[in-house]
């Protein structure tokens, strides 16, 4: 189905719209009314978003792959393997748990909505 290749290829849902030349109503009445299109656009989004989870996984506690580079030793050059080192990103710690663990961590505190105020009359 052509809207899981447009999901798996990062479209959102208002870009799959415009490139069939669809509203927004349109294809929320479509996932409403046609569940295999529902399931098709799900899985279409799943394996970019899994992709880009690890990716962000990766970043927030640092990684390391291999590389080659050109170095040059006794006037030639020479292609050598490398390690190389990604320290964990606090940016993407910060996002990753402000996420995953809202109540621990988002900067923004839900308050239940109910005080109590005692008023003192007598001031000494």
């Amino acid at each position: 189905m052509l809207v899981y290749y447009m999901a798996h290829a990062g479209m959102t849902e208002i870009d799959i719209c415009k490139k069939i030349g669809i509203s927004e109503k349109t294809i929320n009445n479509w996932k409403n009314k046609y569940p295999k299109f529902l399931q098709a656009l799900k899985a279409g989004k799943d394996d970019p978003d899994d992709k880009v989870q690890s990716a962000l996984l990766q970043r927030a506690i640092g990684y390391s792959c291999k590389e080659q580079k050109v170095v040059v030793e006794m006037g030639q050059a020479v292609v050598v393997d490398i390690n190389k080192q990604y320290p964990p990103d606090p940016t993407s710690m910060i996002f990753w748990l402000k996420n995953r663990r809202p109540n621990e961590w988002r900067d923004k505190k839900e308050v239940d909505g109910s005080m109590t105020i005692n008023i003192i009359d007598d001031i000494d």
